[in-house]
């Protein structure tokens, strides 16, 4: 319990420090045509996260990696923020950082998997930050995905692992206090992209550790997963540039659509709320695992043709 004080309070620290002096010009958001918001809000409020985060584990004596390796990955973000870093040094980073996370922590799989694990780690970092374009959207997942670990490792006895999990969520509900609408801070790539290492990292980490199945972290994620990979397919099919910013992302969609960032979070809030729930059912009555899994994926159908047909009527009235 400590842990998730201390998280707390340090990010909340953090955040009045970004946000109460000349630091708060660090990193801003400016306003373009791919934007969501219409004023120029700092992105630096994933420091105060990782710096809440990262203090805690090293007071409660966490393995090096868990601190070396997302540093490397918030100093890559921080710059890309601050000055602007091309893509394919981004992509190295990360590459290089879940290449050593996957050989410091080897799975039981046969050789051909491991491009899949890799690849999975780094789609998940991408995904992550490819979903912080709403207020409170991406705290939210964080807070709700990562108490859900918690959850887990605690019914499993892990005490390291809740004490991971349990700060990363306390440290996103500080965030939101100040990152739900209107916002007053956006968390950047300094905060969404070591958030998507930890999705995937811990996810794979507690399969390993044989606390959850390896279905686990895609079903307590798949807000996010789902809506990044739907759209990234249509996007391949309709041969855009897939490396360049848009607002075609479903969430972006229903923002857009008049539903505006606060109603957008609270049903994303819902969305996933029931997620948690039924994900910690199904891996503690395992006979309900199919059953869990169908639902949902008929949920995600139908909401995927639901917002599809009203933006092709919102386009065509436009």
């Amino acid at each position: 319990m400590i842990d998730v004080i201390f998280s707390f309070s340090l990010t909340l620290l953090g955040l009045f420090l970004l946000l109460k002096t000349k630091l708060k010009f660090l990193a801003t958001d400016k306003p373009n045509n791919r934007s969501l918001h219409t004023k120029i809000t700092p992105r630096t409020g994933g420091l105060a996260m990782m710096f809440g985060v990262l203090i805690t584990w090293v007071l409660s004596g966490v393995s090096w990696e868990w601190l070396l390796l997302p540093l490397v990955l918030i100093a890559i973000s921080l710059i890309d923020d601050i000055r602007g870093l091309k893509a394919r040094w981004r992509f190295l980073a990360q590459i290089v950082v879940c290449s050593v996370f996957l050989a410091l922590h080897p799975s039981n799989v046969t050789l051909w998997v491991m491009p899949l694990l890799l690849l999975a780690m780094v789609w998940m970092v991408n995904l992550y930050n490819f979903m912080d374009g709403s207020d409170g959207l991406a705290g939210g997942m964080a807070f709700f995905g990562f108490s859900t670990y918690a959850i887990a490792a605690y019914i499993s006895g892990h005490s390291e692992l809740v004490m991971l999990c349990a700060s990363l969520a306390s440290a996103s509900l500080a965030f939101l206090i100040f990152n739900f609408y209107p916002a007053k801070i956006f968390m950047g790539d300094s905060g969404s992209i070591p958030l998507g290492f930890f999705a995937s990292a811990i996810g794979l980490w507690g399969w390993q550790q044989s606390l959850w199945p390896f279905w686990f972290p895609i079903l307590v994620f798949s807000p996010f997963i789902v809506d990044a990979t739907v759209t990234l397919i249509k996007r391949l099919f309709a041969r855009e540039k897939v490396w360049e910013a848009h607002r075609n992302h479903y969430y972006q969609r229903i923002v857009q659509m008049g539903w505006g960032h606060a109603k957008t979070a609270i049903v994303e809030y819902v969305l996933m709320l029931g997620i948690s729930i039924s994900s910690l059912i199904a891996i503690k009555v395992s006979q309900v695992c199919f059953f869990v899994f169908i639902s949902w994926a008929v949920v995600y159908v139908v909401l995927i043709r639901i917002i599809d047909g009203r933006w092709n009527d919102f386009s065509a009235s436009r």
